[in-house]
């Protein structure tokens, strides 16, 4: 069976420097896959270049059996791929409740818009509650929160979220990443990145360590997890 992204190779260049150096890997539907690693390892460059706003300078790309190579990043959003950024990038004087209605922009089904902003409130009930407050108004948490819904708005077929925890408090950190078990239960194909890597491979079924551009470990989470190199280098234990 065709996985639902295949990323072949996958070279990335900022000018003359190389961010992201031949990786290869895929991700089936219905699984989370997690990309894990320092900072400057290349995992945003990673997304970046998967839903289209940046170039690669070789390899492929194919989402559903279609080459991405020359879709525009619009195109990648109508054909199923979601991207919730690194910083969230949500817009702070609108509602919360036009953020979402934002990531239904390529949507004209207006009953199924309706359902799916239902759906993000019933995910998290705090933008339900403050639906017609300035986007602006909210915590970091919740503005994550927000930019989760508003990538799900798209309907989409894989959604990519890029460091969801970032800055978030503990407490915070936690409903995040129990949203994204939930979305998994509910069949969710995501793809992580995430720099709390035990969070992320409790969640994933395989799991990638990137390292300067390039990948150097693979397996499922739950080995990743378990693998000394792993514990050391990212889990802080000795």
């Amino acid at each position: 069976m065709t996985a639902l992204l295949e990323v072949e190779d996958l070279r990335v260049a900022y000018g003359k420097i190389e961010a992201v150096k031949g990786i290869s890997f895929t991700v089936d539907a219905g699984e989370v896959v997690t990309l894990i690693g320092t900072n400057g390892a290349g995992k945003t460059t990673t997304l970046r270049t998967l839903s289209g706003l940046l170039k690669p300078v070789g390899g492929q790309i194919r989402f559903n059996g279609r080459s991405l190579k020359k879709v525009p990043a619009h195109q990648i959003v109508a054909l199923g791929l979601a991207h919730s950024p690194e910083g969230r990038h949500i817009f702070p004087r609108m509602t919360i409740e036009d953020n979402l209605r934002l990531g239904a922009f390529l949507r004209s089904d207006r009953p199924g818009i309706e359902k799916d902003i239902q759906r993000a409130y019933d995910l998290f009930p705090i933008l339900g509650e403050r639906r017609k407050q300035a986007a602006g108004t909210l915590s970091g948490g919740e503005q994550q929160m927000l930019a989760m819904g508003r990538a799900l708005m798209s309907q989409p077929k894989l959604l990519m979220l890029d460091e969801p925890s970032m800055g978030l408090s503990p407490i915070m950190m936690q409903k995040i990443m129990a949203t994204i078990a939930e979305l998994k239960a509910q069949g969710t194909t995501i793809l992580l990145v995430e720099q709390n890597a035990q969070a992320a491979l409790s969640l994933a079924d395989h799991g990638h360590v990137m390292e300067v551009g390039s990948i150097k470990l693979s397996g499922t989470g739950r080995d990743l997890l378990h693998d000394e190199s792993v514990r050391k280098a990212y889990l802080g234990e000795d």
